[in-house]
């Protein structure tokens, strides 16, 4: 394992990851948003700002996109490491992301980002794929002695083998695709890369749409007094005219 590699392909990538983020935010609709949101909590936790609604749904929206975001980013960057070591590639099968083959055996990963990322229903549809995977794979090669990988790019997991699949998390996963125990405390300092720069845009357009929703939110769900319409969002939330 080439950490210059590493580093490089940190260097040249990092930036779709920032782009991302900011057309996200950039997409985003008031409306759309509210409607997802549970308006009652909202009073229960007395809000009363027209600002603090739009920050709060802004914010959570930004949490979980923004791990959705990366998440797709670092499973590039395993699969680019795992191609420069193994050889591996970029699955095409439902459910796999990544194929490699090390000492005879066909590893089929599915790359999540944490260790806790799934309900039992999602774990068992995952399952389900790696056994359509192994039928598939076995078709053409019915010798082909296959082996199941969820592999976690960050968290731990202390009993990896599953009976039906192994799980590998954080340092074990890294080190698993690249045959380098090192790798998951080496990788962090590239992805700083110009962060301070990409930040500082992602926040002129985070402070844009944070004075555009509460001005949208103010003409639509406060009265005349500047006092929030709580009737008329949850309404607008809930009712089935809507």
């Amino acid at each position: 394992m080439n950490l210059i590699d590493v580093v490089e392909y940190v260097e040249q990538n990092i930036g779709s990851f920032h782009t991302k983020r900011i057309a996200s935010l950039d997409s985003l609709r008031l409306s759309k948003v509210l409607k997802r949101k549970n308006p009652y909590l909202f009073k229960a936790k007395n809000v009363l700002t027209a600002e603090q609604i739009v920050r709060g749904i802004l914010d959570a929206h930004i949490s979980s996109n923004e791990e959705t975001i990366f998440g797709d980013w670092l499973e590039g960057l395993a699969i680019f490491i795992n191609n420069k070591v193994y050889g591996g590639w970029k699955s095409g099968i439902k459910g796999v992301d990544l194929e490699f083959d090390k000492d005879n055996i066909r590893y089929i990963v599915n790359i999540k980002s944490g260790s806790n990322w799934g309900n039992s229903s999602q774990i068992s549809k995952m399952i389900s794929d790696f056994k359509t995977a192994q039928k598939t794979l076995r078709t053409s090669n019915s010798r082909l002695n296959i082996a199941c990988v969820n592999g976690c790019c960050y968290g731990k997991d202390r009993n990896p083998d599953k009976g039906d699949y192994f799980k590998y998390c954080g340092q074990r996963f890294w080190e698993f695709i690249s045959g380098d125990e090192h790798l998951y405390t080496e990788i962090i300092e590239p992805l700083g890369h110009k962060a301070k720069e990409k930040n500082e845009e992602f926040m002129e357009a985070y402070s844009k749409r944070i004075n555009m929703f509460t001005l949208e939110f103010g003409n639509r769900f406060c009265k005349k007094n500047g006092e929030i319409d709580w009737k008329m969002l949850v309404a607008f939330n809930s009712s089935g005219e809507n």
